[in-house]
Formats: structure tokens, C-alpha cells, sequence
């Protein structure tokens, strides 16, 4: 398998978790941080944007999972290299916002 595939899958990883925030947030019906917010990151947008901005990131995930190379869920290889893309995703996301909402602490 080429070595683009394997960063694809970790790409799609990270999409991956990063849309599930946002769809969360969005479908609840709260503001929280997204590229399009004033400052960047750190101001609120609305559910709607939070919502778009989601399904945005589950699509791009989507694609590079499942249509970059011939992803097997089987394949431990596969499914890890997308759990790590998830893993490292999630703890930026944890430490990166945590200081807005009371999480983890840089």
C-alpha cells in the first residue's frame, strides 16, 4: 500500500473526531468555537455554523477514509492508523479548548 493512503487514513481520522464536537454542539443548539468565529478559535459560533462546519469535517473524513486506498475495518493496521488521526485530534481539541470550557489545563 502507497504511504499517502496511510496519511489519508490518519487525515481521517483526525476529520473525524474534530466533526463530532461540532455536530454535538450544533444539533444541542449551543455556540461554540469554529475557524469562522471572531477571533479565530477562540470566539463562539452559532449551532448552525457548528453544525455545517461538522458535517464539513465527517465529509472530508468520509472521503479520505473510504475512498483513498481500499480501507479495510478489519485490517488492524487500517483502523489503527485512523484511531491514532482520532487520538491526536482529540487531545489538541482537549487541550486547545479545555481552557474555554473548563477542561484540561495546558
Amino acid at each position: 500500500m502507497q504511504w499517502y493512503f496511510w496519511l489519508a487514513y490518519l487525515f481521517g481520522g483526525a476529520f473525524l473526531a474534530n466533526s463530532l464536537p461540532h455536530i454535538g454542539n450544533g444539533i444541542a443548539g449551543r455556540p461554540f468555537q469554529t475557524p469562522f468565529a471572531k477571533p479565530p478559535g477562540k470566539g463562539l459560533s452559532s449551532s448552525k455554523i457548528n453544525a455545517l462546519w461538522g458535517f464539513f469535517n465527517l465529509t472530508l473524513a468520509y472521503t479520505l477514509i473510504c475512498h483513498v486506498g481500499r480501507f479495510d475495518l478489519y485490517r488492524w493496521s487500517h483502523s489503527l492508523t485512523v484511531g491514532t488521526g482520532m487520538l491526536v485530534m482529540a487531545l489538541i481539541s482537549a487541550f486547545g479548548f479545555g481552557r474555554f470550557h473548563g477542561g484540561l489545563k495546558p
